[in-house]
């Protein structure tokens, strides 16, 4: 793991006075609170303006997306805003959403409030599913034209090839590594044959619950609402599902039947997506360390994932990946 380069720490001056200035420039009127978010992809804050609500402003990330698929995702949020989805869209200011400063890229969007979803309460996962149904059905009306699409090669094989080019994996698991990541992707693209031919959809992409804010009843309209569709692609329709789940098989089985009962009020599920479940969890374990590594310059990662690297934490992938494959292998899971 080298010393870092400047060309690979876009972040590091971006300082409060420039994202204030940045913020004005955006005919905003901040009024000095500054709350950074939760975020290491991009940097996320939270600020005050005079005489207004709280709002967000989000700096992207260099070089990861052009300004085109930008611009497809702020285009996919203000059609699910249209459909009066509960969506987090970036304000249109001075006639588009994509904003430029001094070399900066960012988005700007209400606050959205709310806590995490509570799942064991009664109707949390069908309420859920039908959201997801409804942005699914906005989804199909037409296809993304420069966003990836969710698949094997970018998500699993350039994920691996990155890692064991680059030494992030020690040479005494580096041999059982590799073994068992082609034997996991092996186990992939089988899944994706028995799943044959589905729709690629406009999807969230990365719908964990981190990503979902819940309103109470009690505030009037409560329920559901998404945030951050930067991982936004193409992909089918259980992407954005599977990640709902937890526990043991038949817990699994319980909650998608609650998740299906919700998203079949909007839109017809192809059960043959089923054989992608564990495929796709196999996918984002092997892409998240790959992830981890592309970003390790940024001093923010290092500082969050100081377990990253160390014999420990490969131990950990081999037995997780060799978990997978087994998973793989069982039929797929069915809604009770």
């Amino acid at each position: 793991m080298s010393a870092s380069r400047p060309s690979e720490t876009p972040f590091a001056g971006l300082t409060p006075d420039r994202i204030l200035d940045a913020l004005e420039h955006a005919g905003q009127r901040p009024d000095g609170r500054l709350l950074a978010l939760n975020s290491y992809e991009n940097r996320v804050y939270q600020f005050g303006v005079e005489d207004g609500p709280m709002r967000v402003v989000k700096f992207y990330r260099p070089v990861r997306w052009s300004d085109r698929q930008i611009r497809e995702e702020h285009a996919f949020v203000a059609e699910l805003a249209d459909e009066e989805i509960p969506v987090a869209a970036p304000l249109v200011i001075g006639g588009a959403p994509l904003l430029k400063f001094d070399g900066l890229r960012y988005a700007i969007t209400p606050r959205l409030g709310g806590r995490a979803p509570e799942l064991e309460s009664p109707g949390t996962l069908e309420r859920l599913g039908r959201f997801i149904g409804r942005i699914h059905a906005v989804g199909r009306r037409r296809r993304f034209e420069t966003r990836p699409t969710l698949g094997v090669a970018e998500f699993g094989e350039a994920s691996r090839d990155w890692l064991l080019a680059h030494d992030f994996i020690p040479a005494e698991l580096l041999p059982a590594w590799r073994s068992v990541a082609d034997l996991a992707l092996t186990g992939v693209r089988h899944a994706f044959e028995r799943a044959g031919d589905f729709t690629m959809l406009r999807l969230h992409g990365d719908c964990h619950l981190g990503n979902v804010l819940w309103l109470p009843d009690d505030d009037g309209g409560g329920g559901p609402q998404f945030v951050d569709f930067d991982d936004a692609r193409s992909g089918p329709a259980v992407q954005d599902l599977w990640m709902l789940l937890s526990g043991e098989r038949h817990e699994q089985a319980a909650q998608l039947a609650e998740v299906l009962a919700g998203y079949e009020d909007f839109m017809d599920f192809p059960a043959r997506e089923l054989h992608l479940v564990e495929a796709l969890r196999t996918l984002r374990l092997i892409h998240y360390s790959a992830w981890i590594a592309r970003r390790w310059h940024d001093p923010a990662f290092p500082a969050a994932f100081p377990w990253f690297g160390t014999m420990h934490y490969w131990q950990d992938r081999v037995l997780e990946l060799r978990e997978q494959i087994a998973a793989m292998e069982e039929p797929p899971l069915w809604p009770l």
